[in-house]
């Protein structure tokens, strides 16, 4: 048979079928990261052995394998072409081990028998092949069949095939994720999609932009999106939960216009509606719905942002004139961080301490003019801009000064508590402190708002993230094309958890929002403010923590501004520290826990205290039972009693031992503010269990049809698909809290393995599901805006 190797000016063209048998070893003994030079040298002396090979072959190999005197490069390649060149000519190459390689190349290289027929020296290289301890099929495949998939280009996506079609119903999915007031989200992603609301180029000056957004909100105002919570007298439908809806709905679009349009409509409308009566609202909302009147909600300041009850802005009454005198008592005492007041707002609502004859009577809210209807500022007030911002410079923030500014008496936003033209303060709350818990517990509903909006920005950011990974091919098996990023374990481990909780999320915050609408007025909030807190915090948390994610599963492609994924990133970053910063809001959580919801955050003394964690300090837990300890099997993985039992059995258990913690330290002479402080790593814990044991319930009762909304329970194929996304939100976060659950004995080391093994199982089975999930979510692409995703 002639030779099929290279022609002459190839070195290794006149060797022996025998020494052709080796080739494959010596390109395995130089390729890249292959082979330590120890490894190398024991190829040496196993080459050196080998019968069938003349003493000139083994000379000739045994140099090429000297450690100390590698071949040079274009030794080395011609090897490489060698071997892919005789590659046609053997039946099944790719998938040959090295030996059958080798001695295949022999054959082809003239021999009939020898290296190429005897079992004894095919089991000779085989012996060698083991002793390498490689993975040789692969690196056969990467020797003979490396070459690009036709279907990919330089970046791995020009011709790429389309997303692959989902594998259930999703416009049931999305009938149960939307929850209630569907009509509402629908009319406002219709609204969304509006050329109107296309995004100007990012180097747009702040100035410009704010009027682009302000724009924007106009135009929802147009449509009473805007008036939906106030009442209809005021030209709204009195409908709190409609108003949550479309908020979060329109936080898939643009995080600016979030918060515009929630400063206008939530904060300023949103406290003179419920801290006002009726003499307000019907002065004030008609045209704060329309936007005819932008306002502002002037609360924090410079040196007092979640502390609100020791604001230093002051109203002192004067008889004389019936007016009260708003002043801002020291340069650093100004209000900060003002949404609306650096340029649009012409009203505000700002808190400030009642005075009344010297004597304080407490935060309260004061309607104060800012601009007149040109947009000049008013006298005795200063207003400064609090500049370019991280994020959200489509929205006016500022600071205020107030200069012994005079208003009228009925400016007293005075549901809780009036004041007469003599004087007298009465109030229907005898409390100071109850009547401040009451009155922030009626601006509840924004925190429910903030929460929801970020979750939205974490669904619009997993969204772009799966929708390219299901595009984007990146490496793959040798010879074969390249893989989908949404194929591989690693991208599935690091978005479809995240998609998991945003699904949890959504469940909890619509429940929470449904039973804050239907409450009575005049009802107890003080449950509803402290699920507020923890979900509020959960999701902005979560948002942080999935665009960070998204921008990374994107690469260098989620880094540019038009994937959309950047600017939100940016945006949401202060959504963990408006309406409360979160760890402040997860401390006021654990003690709501505390006090069972008997008594309003942050107020208890020691006395208040002990009364409260006496009796839970005494409850004493049972021993596990040791079996169950070690249950690991896939029912008990997939019930979900079981996961049900042990989030409860850590949150209660968190909060019996933080109750026995602060007991102990007051017992020692501490008072409560110390031995809070002394606690507070035990406090964030307890509250960080409260919102995982929250989403889960909530998700649980969502799939149940056991909810406070009107949502339709799931069935069929929806809940089946629903089912398999709640467990994983249960094990992933058992996942996480391991540490905690090891710990303190309540499973074993087996059953946290097994709990890594079912996740795998568990994403491996969702993979089909993937795209399906984040498109019922049912953001249109024109409110994505995203160029990852066209």
């Amino acid at each position: 048979m002639p030779s099929l190797l290279p022609p002459d000016e190839n070195p290794v063209a006149d060797v022996s079928p025998g020494l052709a048998s080796v080739l494959p070893f010596l390109y395995v003994a130089w390729a890249d990261g292959l082979l330590a030079p120890g490894e190398v040298a024991t190829l040496r002396d196993r080459v050196g052995t080998l019968d069938g090979l003349s003493d000139a072959d083994r000379d000739r190999a045994r140099g090429w394998l000297d450690p100390q005197n590698p071949p040079d490069a274009t030794t080395y390649f011609r090897w490489v072409r060698t071997i892919r060149e005789a590659a046609p000519h053997i039946p099944d190459a790719a998938n040959k081990t090295l030996a059958d390689l080798g001695c295949e190349l022999a054959r082809v290289a003239g021999e009939s028998d020898g290296i190429a027929a005897t079992p004894e020296a095919r089991q000779a290289l085989t012996e060698i092949e083991e002793a390498l301890g490689l993975s040789t099929r692969e690196v056969v495949r990467d020797l003979v069949e490396r070459h690009l998939p036709p279907h990919a280009s330089g970046d791995g996506q020009a011709g790429a095939p389309p997303e692959p079609p989902s594998s259930f119903d999703i416009a049931a999915l999305r009938t149960v994720v939307d929850g209630p007031h569907r009509d509402i989200r629908d009319r406002v992603r219709s609204l969304l999609r509006d050329p109107a609301f296309t995004r100007p180029d990012p180097e747009t000056p702040d100035d410009e932009y704010r009027d682009v957004v302000l724009g924007w909100t106009r135009l929802l105002a147009e449509q009473g999106i805007g008036a939906l919570a106030y009442p209809e007298s005021a030209g709204g439908q009195d409908d709190i939960g409609k108003f949550i809806a479309a908020f979060e709905t329109i936080g898939f679009h643009d995080l600016d216009l979030v918060v515009k349009f929630g400063v206008q409509f939530g904060l300023w409308g949103g406290s003179v509606n419920q801290l006002g009566t009726d003499k307000h609202r019907e002065k004030y909302l008609p045209a704060t719905g329309t936007l005819e009147l932008p306002g502002a909600f002037a609360m924090s300041e410079r040196r007092h942002g979640s502390n609100v009850r020791d604001l230093q802005t002051t109203a002192t009454f004067d008889r004389e004139t019936d007016e009260w005198i708003i002043h801002t008592p020291e340069e650093r005492d100004h209000k900060e961080w003002i949404g609306n007041a650096a340029r649009h707002g012409r009203i505000a609502s700002v808190f400030a301490q009642l005075v009344i004859d010297g004597e304080g009577y407490g935060v309260h809210a004061f309607v104060v003019p800012l601009r007149d209807e040109k947009g000049e500022v008013l006298p005795g007030i200063r207003i400064g801009d609090s500049g370019h911002k991280m994020g959200l410079n489509g929205v006016d923030n500022g600071r205020l000064w107030f200069d012994h500014v005079r208003i009228p008496r009925e400016n007293l936003l005075n549901r809780f508590a009036d004041v007469s033209a003599s004087g007298e303060y009465t109030s229907p709350i005898p409390s100071a402190s109850k009547r401040f818990f009451v009155m922030l517990g009626t601006l509840v509903g924004g925190r429910i708002a903030v929460g929801s909006g970020a979750n939205s920005a974490a669904k619009a950011g997993l969204t772009i993230a799966v929708r390219y990974a299901e595009k984007r091919r990146q490496f793959g098996p040798a010879g074969g094309e390249e893989v989908l990023l949404m194929d591989y374990l690693s991208h599935q481990r690091r978005l479809l958890p995240l998609v998991a909780k945003s699904y949890g999320l959504s469940f909890a915050l619509h429940d929470l929002a449904q039973t804050f609408a239907d409450l009575p007025a005049g009802g107890d909030t003080r449950e509803i403010e402290a699920e507020a807190a923890a979900l509020k915090s959960a999701a902005s948390w979560h948002a942080t923590r999935s665009l960070q994610e998204a921008r990374e599963a994107t690469g260098g492609e989620g880094f540019r501004w038009t994937s959309r994924i950047a600017s939100r990133k940016a945006d949401s970053d202060i959504f963990t520290t408006f309406e409360g910063d979160n760890t402040v809001l997860m401390l006021q959580v654990a003690k709501g826990l505390l006090a069972g919801y008997k008594q309003e955050f942050t107020d208890m003394n020691a006395f208040g205290m002990l009364r409260y964690v006496r009796d839970l300090a005494d409850v004493r837990f049972g021993e596990i039972n040791p079996l169950a300890r070690r249950k690991a099997d896939a029912a008990t993985l997939a019930d979900p009693d079981w996961h049900a039992s042990l989030f409860e059995r850590r949150e209660r258990q968190l909060l019996v031992t933080a109750a026995q913690r602060l007991k102990g330290r007051m017992d020692r002479g501490d008072d409560s503010f110390e031995a809070f402080v002394e606690v507070q790593d035990h406090l964030l814990t307890l509250a960080h269990a409260h919102a995982d044991r929250l989403i889960l319930s909530r998700f649980r009762a969502a799939l149940d049809g056991d909810v406070s909304s009107t949502a339709p329970a799931p069935s069929g194929e929806t809940k089946r698909v629903l089912e398999l996304v709640y467990r994983l939100y249960a094990l992933t976060t058992l996942e996480e809290r391991r540490g905690w659950y090891l710990e303190q004995g309540l499973f074993e080391g087996n059953v946290s393995k097994a709990i890594r093994t079912e996740i795998n199982s568990l994403l491996h089975r969702m993979r089909p599901l993937a795209k399906g999930l984040v498109m019922a979510w049912g953001i249109p692409d024109e409110v994505l805006a995203s160029d990852l995703v066209r």
